[in-house]
């Protein structure tokens, strides 16, 4: 009931919601199909710059926060339990603290003027002559940065249960049959053995990847300048929160959940195929 009410009847509303013209106050009125023509044809700002730097940002963080979590859940099972629980707790920690860190460290390192941590250092090493707008020329880098430093979240915890509740039988079974080296181990026992947890950490890694928005409205303000962070979830907020152009809105939102579901997909047919 609970996942009806607060899933499946939101989607559905919104998948409605996108075929009409709708300003919040009056009555919805049936565009058909013309808020995704319009999304693929004259929305110049949605072309030129949201579905790039989505792509740029969901294909580097994406996959790149996804290896990176099996990697760090995969060495740091391999140590004890004290400093294995210490290590899951840093690495799971800046997925909690991401707004707090965003508004008090990365703002200060990459201020553009010289109090900036990275200008400072940049300027006495002598590698910069003058301060670095660095939240204004270098924004999607500086996104994609902290995209992958904050990864590591509830996939990442995942992961690392499943590698820990491995039966170890199958590790002494793959050593008679010639498994010699751990690296052996995880490809050959360790991945086929947690074909759940890599899903779900896969559906984890894409929607933090797709839905990315809070990272650029934080560090340099929305709309970011010259659109060069937009991505589809500011570019959602923009038409549904401050022109109250809901159908619209609902198109974007719509075709957002469509990629994902297909990305979903395609993880999992090739997760299905690992071990078989």
């Amino acid at each position: 009931l609970v996942f009806t009410v607060f899933i499946i009847l939101p989607i559905c509303v919104a998948v409605v919601l996108s075929f009409t013209d709708f300003n919040t106050v009056q009555m919805p009125n049936f565009v058909g199909f013309n808020n995704y023509i319009n999304l693929a044809t004259q929305d110049s700002i949605f072309m030129q710059y949201v579905l790039p730097n989505t792509v740029t940002f969901a294909l580097i963080v994406g996959p790149g926060g996804y290896c990176l979590s099996f990697l760090l859940a995969w060495a740091i099972a391999q140590l004890t339990r004290v400093p294995r629980t210490i290590l899951a707790l840093i690495f799971y920690s800046p997925s909690l603290t991401t707004g707090v860190a965003m508004n008090v460290l990365w703002k200060i390192i990459f201020s553009g003027d010289a109090t900036g941590y990275l200008n400072a250092i940049c300027i006495n090493l002598g590698i910069l002559n003058e301060p670095r707008t660095w939240l204004i020329s270098d924004l999607l880098p500086i996104m994609i940065i902290i995209g992958l430093w904050s990864s590591a979240g509830v996939g990442f915890l995942a992961m690392l249960a499943g590698i820990m509740n491995a039966d170890e039988e199958l590790y002494e079974a793959g050593a008679i049959d010639g498994i010699k080296n751990r690296f052996q181990q995880m490809i050959y026992i360790t991945i086929p053995t947690m074909k759940a947890q890599m899903l779900f950490g896969a559906v984890m890694a894409i929607t933090q990847s797709f839905g990315v928005a809070d990272v650029t409205m934080t560090l340099c303000g929305f709309p970011s300048t010259d659109y060069a962070a937009r991505t589809v979830v500011t570019h959602l907020i923009d038409y549904g929160s401050t022109r109250y152009d809901m159908g619209y809105a609902s198109a974007i939102a719509t075709l957002l959940f469509i990629v994902m579901i297909l990305c979903n997909k395609v993880i999992q047919k090739l997760l299905n195929r690992v071990g078989t």
